[in-house]
């Protein structure tokens, strides 16, 4: 079964109207009304939710891989930085993942992307 995504606030959302076009499950930070939490209680939510957070903010990374380092358990986040990539490579890439992964194999799972 392919995994389900979460936005976070600082994706832009020509990347979750593409993914959707190609029928991934995606939802934002604003449809869940979660743009104000703090990455840590976002985190938490996204856990509860049992999707994989994708995020742009360097920060939330860092906040990612301190949980992993600490043994606390999240549901897995991808980072991209935004200048790290296109619109289509970083919907490309998100879309390969979805597809081949299990959510299981995300949990406690930091990932970089785009594909280089």
């Amino acid at each position: 079964m392919a995994i389900a995504l979460y936005m976070d606030v600082h994706v832009p959302q020509s990347i979750t109207e593409q993914l959707r076009r190609r029928g991934v499950d995606v939802l934002t930070s604003f449809e869940d009304g979660t743009t104000k939490l703090s990455d840590d209680r976002l985190l938490v939510r996204v856990t509860e939710l049992k999707r994989v957070l994708f995020t742009q903010d360097i920060r939330f990374r860092v906040l990612a891989e301190t949980w992993k380092i600490e043994g606390k358990s999240f549901s897995g986040l991808i980072f991209g930085h935004q200048l790290g990539g296109t619109i289509g490579q970083f919907v490309k890439d998100l879309e390969l993942i979805v597809k081949a992964s299990e959510s299981d194999e995300w949990v406690n799972a930091v990932e970089y992307i785009p594909f280089k």
